[in-house]
């Protein structure tokens, strides 16, 4: 690989891991995984959340969804990891 390319990858990486984003995804991730019932439960909520948006599903089918879930994303440990997990991805996008 070119020097520069690598060197410029480094200096990403080295950004991003400095952000104060990827800081408050790094904070709740680590919350999250000290909680593995919880971590079943996001892990799970994420799963199909997933399979939500890569599927032709019925609006039906999504506010139902969003009724099942409704007060599990109201637990402040999963909104503010699902937040910061959010922003991170946004983050990474751009």
């Amino acid at each position: 690989m070119d020097r520069n390319v690598e060197n410029s990858m480094e200096k990403l990486i080295e950004s991003i891991l400095e952000s104060e984003t990827y800081k408050a995804y790094d904070r709740q991730r680590i919350k999250v995984n000290q909680n593995p019932e919880l971590k079943a439960q996001i892990d799970e909520f994420r799963r199909r959340n997933y399979e939500f948006q890569n599927n032709n599903t019925t609006v039906d089918k999504i506010e139902e969804f969003e009724r099942e879930y409704a007060g599990f994303r109201e637990i402040p440990l999963v909104s503010d990891f699902l937040a910061a997990e959010l922003a991170f991805c946004r983050l990474m996008q751009d």
